[in-house]
């Protein structure tokens, strides 16, 4: 694999720049648990130390064709749920993808340069069509140049993304270089993977099948009051109970632990692990302990995400100054394009 595949930041408390990070997420229901502790705790961090850019994939969504109402409902949600997580609209730049026009323009001119082989060839792309095979469209083909075209447009150094994402991370680049050595001039950098450092944090889902996600119907969201989170958590896959000390935990017993290794103190952690060591754990008490941990950390946020939810003045303000800031710079990298390509105004 060459050296630019393999490069990456580790994000610190002590990293500072003020290089471009980019991330979007696409705007379908709440975010949940693994949202969170995957990526927004870590958003809050970085926003001070770069320049960052923070978008709601609101075009990236269409692919499933979501009704208008719900469509509109599901964008608000997301800002309002990134603005409660910690977000900071004078730190970083909050906008709608759909409001920066610039990034369907370059969309368009990205995909003169990509080609069908290598898109059908995406990992994502297929696994869509075996999930979808009656919904097989030309947005789902294309879905990595539009991913492109959201990092290029801000000409971004860095992005973080997980595995599944990847693929498409180094398909920015692949565009990128294309497009710097068929005009002649490098107008984009190649953006690669921002990690953050310690371990990965996989949330996983209260299914017992993997990790937590919003098609899944696995998570908890930061949205869910405590009744909700508390009948979610006591409706967790469990299994009979160790029969052996010390014996390994099977991957349904070692979710609910990760879970509370987030959440809850290091002594709460401890007391539960000696309790499966010795074979007297009860599973109705650690869920419960399970629940009361993740309240505390989701129910402050779920206050305010009803404040400002329902602040349309606020949200709109927000809104307007993203746009206008993301477009200020999607203007100036769109400049650099059009005359890389050719074209000129009369």
């Amino acid at each position: 694999m060459p050296a630019a595949k393999q490069l990456r930041r580790l994000f610190n408390d002590t990293t500072y720049t003020m290089e471009t990070v980019l991330s979007g997420i696409r705007s379908t229901g709440h975010l949940h648990l693994g949202n969170y502790f995957g990526a927004l705790k870590n958003f809050v961090k970085i926003q001070d130390k770069y320049n960052c850019y923070f978008f709601i994939a609101d075009l990236h969504s269409l692919t499933t064709h979501p009704h208008p109402d719900d469509f509109h409902a599901s964008v608000k949600t997301i800002l309002a749920e990134y603005l409660a997580a910690g977000l900071d609209p004078e730190k970083a730049t909050l906008y709608i993808q759909s409001d920066v026009p610039e990034v369907s323009e370059l969309y368009v001119l990205l995909n003169m340069i990509a080609y069908v082989g290598e898109l059908e060839r995406t990992v994502t792309f297929k696994e869509k069509v075996r999930q979808n095979p009656d919904n097989v469209n030309a947005g789902l083909l294309t879905y990595p140049v539009l991913m492109a075209s959201d990092i290029l447009i801000h000409r971004a150094n860095w992005v973080p993304v997980g595995k599944d994402q990847e693929q498409h991370l180094e398909m920015a680049r692949v565009y990128a270089r294309r497009f710097n050595s068929m005009y002649g001039v490098e107008v984009f950098p190649e953006a690669h993977n921002l990690v953050f450092t310690g371990e990965a944090i996989k949330v996983p889902g209260l299914d017992g099948t993997g990790k937590m996600g919003k098609s899944n119907g696995n998570g908890i969201y930061l949205y869910d009051d405590e009744k909700t989170i508390t009948k979610k958590v006591m409706k967790a896959v469990t299994d009979s109970g160790p029969t052996e000390p010390n014996s390994p935990m099977p991957q349904v017993i070692e979710n609910l632990f990760t879970l509370l290794r987030l959440v809850s103190d290091q002594s709460t952690v401890d007391y539960f692990t000696e309790k499966w060591n010795d074979c007297s754990i009860r599973y109705g008490d650690l869920k419960k302990q399970l629940a009361q941990d993740i309240c505390k950390i989701t129910l402050p946020i779920k206050e305010k995400i009803d404040a400002i939810y329902n602040d349309d003045a606020y949200l709109s303000k927000v809104v307007a100054s993203g746009r206008d800031r993301a477009r200020a710079s999607a203007s100036a990298t769109l400049t650099e394009v059009r005359k890389a390509i050719g074209f000129r105004a009369f």
